[in-house]
């Protein structure tokens, strides 16, 4: 199947912002809060640092570290997103473009602050 610039954008865009909402987001937390705990650190400044760290061992950690790596993520976005593209897209498209226009809003978002 050929794909035009303009689907080709659609996707990207698409895939960016469903990778920064999984993660990312705070809304998408309780997504990630089985694989993953949020310790602080008091330095010796006063300041506080805050650090991920995955929890568990075997395919919890694994789950673990591919929801805290964007590029892994990122990949499983992409590939879930256009096969939804060929295969369904009726259901896809929506998404894909709600997504998108989300993304592109992000992008211009950080370039306008």
């Amino acid at each position: 199947m050929n794909i035009t610039w303009i689907q080709l954008v659609m996707l990207v865009m698409a895939v960016f912002r469903l990778t920064r909402l999984i993660v990312f987001d705070k809304i998408t937390w309780f997504l990630r809060k089985p694989f993953h705990e949020m310790i602080e650190e008091t330095q010796e400044d006063g300041s506080i640092a805050t650090y991920l760290h995955v929890k568990g061992t075997g395919v919890r950690k694994w789950i673990g570290e591919l929801l805290s790596c964007y590029w892994c993520t990122g990949i499983w976005s992409s590939i879930v997103l256009y096969l939804g593209f060929i295969y369904i897209p009726q259901l896809a498209l929506p998404v894909i473009t709600i997504l998108a226009v989300a993304g592109l809003a992000g992008f211009l978002e950080s370039f306008l602050k």
